[in-house]
């Protein structure tokens, strides 16, 4: 079995999940392991020195794993640091204990703040620079969360015009009683957005003359910080963070394995421009369509998920694969239930002639690594 994760490798791409509202997933069993226990403890103590330097405040989340205490907005930072040290240790026991080495993969991404431990796994910078930057604007972030509500906003016919969310977010934010703007793009029908107050009830309310009668708007019940909107910038955050990002160190070569960006959706990165990119990350989109498409038409045929409980990036593909398997059952006999699953999913249906490699979802593998890690007899 560890042969054949070995031999995945070069038809695999790696994605690490970035924050949620819960993110300790299976990581108090991982740390204590016998065997994995010292790796684990090791990223976590050096996030909790980074952490604690930069807050100001002592911070231990070797005693938070332990306890398996969540974080919260409270500790917005605490689970920033977590993360993305925990991240990098499964990626660090993989190749320790099995010989498996996650660079050698053909692609990799990161939602959110994945894309950070992408830029670390990738050789551009390490994690005690990286981290700075997020944990220097984590306060701001989680105070400008007060007020922000999240929207689940979806389309159970034809794809969503972008533009016309983004006309219409203009007009709102024009109004002058809080912003709101697309904060992920899942899919042509599918996206999250944040907006403060009560913008996202307003634009529920203008949605269906604005952009379309089969439009749905959903909130979720969490607070969330406002990243990847415009909201970030009601506290200067994206320039604070270019200029703190100018004197970091860095490696001057590309990343190893390509890391596909969620802020353009392509392999963006060169031997230079990470701070350019990551300034953008704060204020744009997750493009994850793109990336998700990116992944298909590169051929991979397994992803290994990086991080405590993995969600989103999952989640993403099993919704693609479950329509795709839908919308093409049947097919050769066009019967009732196809031609329905036909007309409740035209987006799709528009998209797979052009897109055959959309496909594809049906047949791919997933390996979530904390599962693998503890479900694998390491070697001592």
């Amino acid at each position: 079995m560890i042969d054949d994760l070995q031999d995945r490798l070069a038809k695999s791409s790696v994605a690490f999940r970035g924050y949620n509202v819960t993110n300790l997933g299976r990581t108090p069993e991982l740390l204590r392991h016998g065997v994995y226990r010292p790796t684990v403890q090791r990223y976590l103590t050096e996030a909790s020195a980074i952490c604690s330097e930069a807050v100001g405040r002592q911070v231990d989340l070797i005693s938070r794993v332990e306890r398996e205490e969540e974080t919260s907005l409270a500790t917005y930072d605490e689970a920033v640091a977590m993360i993305v040290a925990v991240e990098l240790a499964q990626v660090e026991l993989l190749r320790e204990h099995f010989g498996v080495d996650l660079c050698k993969a053909k692609v990799m991404y990161g939602y959110s703040l994945g894309e950070i431990t992408a830029l670390c796994v990738g050789g551009l910078t390490a994690m005690k620079d990286a981290l700075q930057i997020p944990l220097a604007l984590c306060r701001d972030c989680a105070e400008l969360a007060d007020d922000v509500v999240m929207g689940v906003v979806f389309s159970r016919g034809d794809a969503i015009d972008q533009n016309a969310v983004n006309r219409l977010c203009v007009r709102i934010n024009g109004e002058g009683r809080g912003v709101i703007g697309t904060s992920s793009i899942l899919s042509p029908n599918s996206l999250l957005m944040l907006g403060q107050g009560d913008t996202i009830a307003r634009f529920k309310d203008a949605a269906r003359e604005a952009i379309g009668k089969d439009f749905h708007v959903r909130k979720n019940p969490h607070t969330w910080p406002p990243l990847h909107t415009p909201i970030m910038w009601q506290r200067h955050i994206p320039n604070r963070s270019a200029v703190l990002m100018q004197t970091l160190p860095s490696e001057m070569h590309r990343p190893r394995p390509p890391i596909i960006s969620m802020v353009t959706g392509r392999q963006s990165y060169n031997d230079h421009n990470w701070r350019e990119i990551i300034h953008r990350w704060i204020d744009h989109p997750q493009r994850v369509w793109d990336v998700v498409y990116q992944t298909l038409s590169l051929g991979i045929e397994t992803v290994i998920h990086v991080g405590p409980q993995p969600n989103l990036i999952p989640a993403t593909f099993r919704r693609l694969a479950e329509n795709v398997q839908a919308q093409t059952s049947g097919v050769g006999g066009l019967g009732a239930r196809a031609v329905a699953g036909m007309a409740r999913r035209l987006w799709l249906a528009k998209l797979l002639p052009k897109r055959a490699a959309l496909l594809r979802a049906a047949s791919l593998q997933h390996v979530v690594l904390e599962d693998w890690l503890l479900e694998h007899e390491p070697t001592e």
